[in-house]
């Protein structure tokens, strides 16, 4: 899952919900000497990442995209899904999206002493440009995508991608809808386990 998911998926604490965004960018145990809710969030996020990477639905969407994308696929997808989940927010909190996303920022701010150099560099922009609220369209998914490339030294043209989303755009939503709900249940016990052992 990508950003907005994973941010999502972590429940009502602040530092949990940024220790599950900026998980990417911590390696190893490097995170076991940061603050104990931010931890928590990393673990969060491996959980989920390797839920994902197993679930069949996620493994459905990801092959039709991998003769054009191989092993991008799975990154790709996870993109897809957080624009599925920014459509179709209203499904799954009652608070507005411009809301939530606002507040995420505005916790990022003032927690900024608690972020990772990587996390810290990434934040201006990331606001700057309203990433997580760009997921609710097809053209801001595609923006989202491009810069991705940017970022990729080799050519891996995941800006593309957007043309199958369109054509498959059915398909994608469907295997969305059973992944996430089962997420969400897997995620939402593990959370506990988590707050019950610290």
């Amino acid at each position: 899952m990508n950003f907005l998911a994973h941010i999502y998926l972590s429940g009502k604490s602040d530092l949990v919900k940024i220790g599950n965004f900026m998980a990417d960018g911590v390696h190893g145990n490097k995170f076991l000497e940061l603050h104990s809710e931010i931890q928590k969030g990393i673990f969060l996020h491996r959980f989920i990442d390797t839920f994902t990477d197993a679930h069949p639905y996620f493994r459905r969407s990801t092959k039709r995209l991998h003769a054009n994308y191989h092993h991008f696929s799975g990154v790709i997808v996870d993109v897809f899904y957080d624009h599925f989940l920014a459509k179709n927010w209203s499904l799954y909190s009652d608070e507005p999206l411009e809301i939530y996303i606002e507040n995420f920022y505005e916790s990022l701010s003032i927690h900024d002493d608690l972020l990772t150099e990587k996390a810290r560099a990434m934040m201006p922009y990331m606001i700057a440009q309203n990433w997580l609220l760009s997921y609710q369209s097809i053209d801001g998914i595609e923006k989202i995508l491009s810069q991705m490339d940017n970022r990729i030294k080799r050519e891996s043209n995941m800006r593309f991608s957007v043309h199958e989303l369109r054509i498959f755009y059915q398909e994608f939503e469907e295997d969305f809808f059973i992944f996430f709900n089962e997420l969400r249940v897997h995620s939402a016990q593990k959370l506990l386990t988590l707050n019950k052992e610290n």
